[in-house]
């Protein structure tokens, strides 16, 4: 099998994709609501304002179903935005309706547009930066690898942390590997059942793959030195 991770790096390409489509969709978005600046169309406001409304209640209750998990998921969270922005658009509906309703002012059809296109386009580039930086394995967002290296430091019998590399392999599943300089092997295998017990509960982090290392630092200058040693 040649994808030793399976199909989880999918869920980040879904991601990506998902925030691909709605920056898509804000232009169409802008791009009509311009056309409509220079050429502007009769609005029937009662019946849009009555149709609009109902689309703001079904995009309203579903986006609710996703908001407890959109921060651990970015696919989850990329659900949500489209459910807010669908709202968003329908309430800007009901708006403008409204408004030309009472005025009879057409160009507040495309402005409330633009404003909304504006608004997804907001949380829409957090996506987007976000789903492109897993897609390159950054460190997820939430996770200091500082935090985490100097958790590493604080092992018994470790002396040194270096290539230490945290990523994600899906937008729910992170995984780390690190070296970590132990000059004395005991206790080894209680060391890494509690290290990956820790990084789960702490950080979160679901695949841990630890090598030991047996030379000494403090024989030398070391850059990865934990505090204390070297």
């Amino acid at each position: 099998m040649r994808r030793t991770y399976g199909w989880r790096s999918s869920s980040i390409l879904a991601a990506l994709l998902n925030a691909v489509i709605l920056l898509v969709a804000v232009g169409g978005i802008a791009t009509e609501a311009i056309r409509r600046f220079q050429e502007p169309e009769p609005v029937s406001s009662g019946t849009v304002i009555v149709v609009a409304a109902i689309g703001i209640a079904i995009n309203a209750a579903t986006a609710l179903l996703f908001m407890a998990g959109r921060r651990r998921d970015l696919n989850i969270r990329s659900a949500f935005l489209h459910m807010i922005a669908d709202a968003g658009v329908s309430a800007g509906v009901v708006v403008a309706g409204l408004g030309i309703l009472v005025t009879g002012w057409a160009w507040l059809d495309p402005f409330v547009s633009l404003m909304i296109a504006a608004v997804i386009l907001l949380g829409t580039w957090g996506l987007l930066r976000d789903s492109v930086n897993l897609a390159l394995h950054a460190v997820p967002e939430g996770i200091d690898p500082e935090r985490v290296r100097r958790y590493l430091c604080g092992l018994p019998g470790v002396m040194a942390v270096h290539d230490l590399h945290i990523w994600a392999m899906s937008t729910a599943e992170t995984a780390l590997t690190a070296h970590l300089v132990k000059p004395e092997p005991a206790n080894d295998d209680a060391v890494i059942s509690q290290a990956t017990k820790d990084l789960y509960e702490r950080f979160g982090i679901v695949h841990t793959t630890l090598q030991w290392e047996r030379q000494n630092p403090s024989s030398g200058l070391c850059a990865t030195c934990c505090d204390g040693h070297g």
